[in-house]
């Protein structure tokens, strides 16, 4: 079963006027995981399209959608998927890849259908692309770590870099994922904006309880959503994106947009938001 739903672009002075069930309606990606679903939603930003497929010890397979109005999915699109659950298979264009909870796995333009199966959760991302390029599966042992922050400050953290220019090739999506270290709860301090990209943001790996409260918005006009375990945030290339969360959580940062330069971003202090 797939379900594809469309989020169009903010204007930023819109947002400002927005009460908390609009920004949730417009920027929280949330029921994304279903046993036995697909469940993709196509943004107006960037054409980025986020969403999750849950096998569920069964196959489910994502060709046709009818959003990009090509015959199959990635005839004109690259794809990096994640997977937060227990082993499954991803097969396309003639490969078919084991993945392990935490590996990432790269799909070039051109590689047809692509069928899920096992007891994955695949997080699925994906952006228009120029050019093909091979498919590649990053594992959590082939990614580059990055250690930042410090617990005095309480965002000490590991970056891991998977689809990103210091380990292969993409045309335009990045994909790595943030850990938490324990008593650490802020990620991305400090607050930056990229305004030749836009990003994505899966929290996952928390408790049923806990609450990520991320930070959005212009710097000047800040807003809040509270998300929880396995939902995501859609965040335009005029938004801060920063949070604190209670407990232990990772998330899962994609962006897409003019470039790949990872530190192509404009940082904002925390004295200077409002």
């Amino acid at each position: 079963m797939l379900t594809v739903e469309t989020r169009h672009a903010i204007h930023p002075s819109h947002a400002r006027d927005m009460w908390t069930e609009e920004l949730r309606e417009h920027f929280l990606g949330e029921g994304m995981f279903r046993d036995g679903e697909i469940r993709l939603i196509y943004t107006h930003y960037d054409r980025f399209t986020l969403g999750g497929a849950v096998p569920a010890g069964g196959a489910l397979t994502l060709d046709k959608v009818e959003e990009t109005k090509t015959p199959s999915f990635l005839d004109r699109r690259e794809m990096g998927i994640v997977n937060i659950g227990g082993t499954g298979t991803v097969e396309a264009g003639g490969e078919s890849y084991e993945m392990n909870r935490g590996d990432v796995l790269y799909l070039g333009m051109g590689s047809g259908a692509v069928t899920f199966k096992g007891d994955g959760r695949f997080y699925i991302t994906s952006a228009p692309a120029h050019r093909a390029l091979p498919s590649r599966l990053v594992t959590v042992a082939d990614c580059v770590e990055v250690k930042l922050g410090a617990s005095e400050t309480s965002n000490k953290r590991t970056i891991k870099q998977f689809i990103h220019p210091q380990v292969m090739e993409s045309c335009q999506l990045i994909v790595g994922y943030t850990s938490l270290e324990e008593g650490s709860v802020w990620n991305t301090i400090p607050s930056h904006i990229h305004d030749r990209r836009m990003e994505a943001y899966l929290y996952w790996g928390m408790s049923e309880e806990a609450r990520v409260l991320h930070l959005m918005g212009e710097p000047t006009e800040t807003r809040h959503l509270f998300v929880a375990n396995e939902q995501a945030v859609i965040s335009p290339s005029w938004s801060i994106h920063s949070g604190a969360g209670i407990g232990e959580y990772t998330f899962i940062w994609a962006m897409a947009g003019d470039n790949v330069d990872y530190t192509d971003m404009d940082f904002i202090q925390p004295k200077d938001l409002l």
